[in-house]
């Protein structure tokens, strides 16, 4: 490597002839994706054998023909690196997964520029980011509310922030949510299919819209306990939109509780809540599961309902009788 840039050599594979350039300099590539290498091709940094540009991403190749691609070493990430405590489930060359305290903001935004997931991920993983599209930087796939807890996954290289991105383009990871909500449903289990938008009439809402601008979202729900006036369920997630939990189970007439949002709770729960200080919404994100985008291999994790959660929990069933 000099001058900030690695020179990579790639045969195209002997079934890969006819196919585009892009597409076969993936799989000679594994470690840069597609569409990393479509802009590489794009922007000059792909040669043929003779040395010529090949500028074309779209070109037809023939089997055994070989290619060099210049990678420029990855751009520093805008965001600064900072020493924020991760609680880590799992962690490889390609992808972390961690459990994300309440309170804790996933990306930087107005309001929040420092101070966030990705300002920790960026220090725990610096070193490990091969970049992606040529930044060094976390490929965040998917959210979780800032007062939500629980298991998040972010990309390390190009590659796996793709394969992650169409798993969820799929609706093919295993995400379900622990959730205190406030009575008890009157089915045992059910499914909410109700699309969600933006609200028109409160940008900061979320709502149920049926005028065609909501996208699909699906949440199916099952009551583990029947607690004090209110319920601890678990919703496993079909779709993952914003606010999906909190929006659809509100629709239901079981606001979660501590939800500032999206529903207010009984007043006996409003007490219960200050005297603990409780001030998020009872929600975390129990469950991930998913295949790794690179090795193939399924994976699964679980993390416990964190303390204040718990207590809340706790609170609400030793009282019943």
């Amino acid at each position: 490597m000099t001058g900030g840039k690695s020179t990579l050599h790639a045969v195209v594979p002997q079934d890969a002839g006819g196919w585009r350039l892009d597409r076969a300099l993936a799989v000679a590539l594994p470690t840069l994706s597609r569409e990393r290498l479509k802009a590489l091709i794009s922007s000059g940094q792909v040669t043929n054998a003779e040395g010529a540009l090949a500028r074309d991403p779209a070109m037809k190749v023939a089997p055994g023909s070989l290619f060099s691609v210049i990678v420029p070493d990855p751009t520093p990430a805008h965001n600064e690196a900072q020493d924020i405590p991760l609680r880590v489930a799992f962690e490889d060359e390609h992808l972390i997964v961690v459990d994300k305290p309440a309170g804790l903001v996933v990306h930087p935004a107005a309001g929040n520029l420092d101070g966030t997931l990705v300002n920790a991920l960026l220090h725990h993983c610096r070193g490990s980011l091969s970049g992606i599209g040529g930044v060094e930087r976390p490929g965040i796939v998917h959210r979780i509310d800032k007062d939500t807890s629980g298991l998040m996954i972010a990309a390390k290289t190009d590659p796996a922030h793709v394969g992650l991105a169409a798993q969820f383009a799929r609706h093919s990871i295993d995400r379900r949510y622990k959730a205190i909500v406030a009575g008890l449903p009157r089915f045992a289990e059910g499914t909410v299919d109700a699309p969600l938008a933006r609200s028109s009439t409160d940008r900061k809402k979320i709502a149920i819209v049926r005028d065609g601008r909501g996208k699909r979202a699906v949440t199916h729900y099952s009551v583990i306990e029947q607690l004090r006036g209110a319920a601890l369920v678990e919703c496993r997630l079909e779709t993952g939109r914003t606010h999906q939990v909190r929006v659809h189970m509100a629709s239901l007439g079981h606001p979660l509780l501590g939800d500032p949002v999206y529903g207010r709770g009984r007043p006996e729960h409003r007490e219960l809540l200050n005297r603990l200080k409780f001030h998020r919404q009872a929600l975390h994100a129990a469950r991930l599961g998913f295949v790794h985008p690179v090795t193939s291999e399924a994976l699964c994790f679980d993390s416990v309902i964190p303390q204040d959660m718990q207590d809340l929990f706790s609170e609400l069933r030793v009282k019943m009788v």
